[in-house]
């Protein structure tokens, strides 16, 4: 294994600091205070040309993997941007993969260069308030209609639905018993003649909304299929684990940029006559939590690697998301600590990173459920729920 500096990975690095230079921490905090998306940042992102960084040059995209994707978002997210930021593009990034890998060519055609270029928004409608993490269940359904289909249901936590022109959608083809077997995916119009978008009040993450979604006979051109009928979760798949990956590289930048705060604090807050970081019960966390970090990074390029390769990563990409998302909530849970009382005061920043933290715990998929997939598809042992 080479653990060589990559070059190409420092020089992308850069080019997207000298952006997020521009939108210092006060820009996010208003952001998320306002509940207004980042237009300017999304914008000057778009310029770049890191949107598009994982579709193929033959879409005008950067042809690069999801492990460049992965040092795009984790600069992002160590910027101050944190969750808000990362989440204005990265749908995008890993939402649109399964188009990249199983979409017919007039889809590649149609959608591809216009998201490569920040031109398209793109949201993600696999989450339903009865099916939760069982995605088996989802009852929204998709019927037959002439050459085309018509969508009925609801969907819930869809990221970026009120910025979005399409919608990457799950709905049921097949048999209300059939579980994973009868789910078909599609990228379908948010049409607003069909749809309903009711943005959900939360504790973090306000500048990208979080919604509800109703489809009401949504028409929807036969053309619109990603891959076969029938095989959407398994197509969907190629959004998932890449989403594993990249949400495991924001928490790391999210984690990173609280201990920074936290390190230059220690340095200058002076009680009893000394800097607290003279005290090893503030010195110690917070290296501790600089180790942990590494070591979720270093979880995170592996699983990286393996997408990129070809190679089985449902583990490593599982593993990856469930060590970064404890080290960053750790990581920003110390830096509130070092800070003390002042960590709870908005000018410092760091109650921001600790409220978009929480929420890898909890988000795309649960810590416990992860640990239920690598117990029961990795170890072999029986199934507990």
């Amino acid at each position: 294994m080479d653990f060589a500096p990559n070059e190409d990975h420092e020089l992308i690095a850069e080019g997207v600091r000298a952006i997020c230079a521009e939108f210092d921490d006060d820009y996010w905090s208003e952001r998320d205070q306002r509940h207004e998306f980042p237009w300017e940042f999304y914008s000057r992102l778009a310029e770049g040309g890191w949107v598009g960084i994982a579709i193929p040059e033959e879409f005008g995209g950067g042809g690069q993997g999801i492990s460049e994707a992965a040092v795009v978002l984790k600069t992002i997210a160590e910027s101050g941007a944190a969750m808000n930021g990362c989440s204005a593009v990265h749908l995008t990034i890993f939402g649109l993969n399964p188009v990249v890998v199983f979409g017919n060519d007039r889809l590649k055609q149609e959608f591809l260069p216009r998201a490569a270029t920040g031109d398209l928004h793109v949201a993600f409608g696999v989450t339903e308030a009865n099916a939760g993490t069982d995605t088996s269940q989802i009852s929204t359904r998709a019927v037959r209609d002439g050459e085309g289909w018509r969508i009925r249901g609801q969907k819930i936590w869809t990221s970026k639905a009120l910025e979005s022109e399409v919608v990457l959608l799950l709905a049921r083809t097949g048999e209300a018993d059939s579980g994973f077997d009868g789910l078909s995916l599609f990228l379908a119009n948010l049409d607003p003649d069909h749809v309903d978008i009711r943005p959900i009040p939360k504790v973090a993450r306000n500048a990208v909304a979080s919604c509800e979604v109703f489809y009401d006979n949504l028409p929807v051109e036969g053309w619109r299929l990603v891959g076969e009928e029938g095989r959407g979760f398994r197509h969907i798949l190629h959004g998932l684990n890449p989403e594993r990956i990249l949400l495991a590289s924001e928490a790391v930048g999210i984690g990173e940029v609280a201990i920074e705060k936290a390190v230059s604090y220690a340095k200058e807050r002076v009680v009893f006559d000394r800097p607290i970081g003279m005290n090893q019960a503030v010195s110690h966390p917070l290296a501790r939590a600089r180790i942990e970090l590494h070591a979720a990074w270093l979880a995170a390029q592996e699983a990286a690697w393996r997408y990129d390769n070809g190679l089985s990563c449902g583990e490593q990409a599982n593993s990856a998301k469930f060590l970064a998302a404890e080290a960053s909530f750790s990581a920003a849970d110390i830096a509130m600590q070092t800070h003390g009382g002042m960590g709870f005061a908005t000018e410092y920043h760091v109650e921001r990173y600790w409220r978009e933290a929480r929420i890898q715990r909890t988000v795309p998929v649960s810590q416990e459920m992860t640990l239920n997939f690598v117990a029961q598809n990795i170890m072999g042992l029986p199934r507990s729920y």
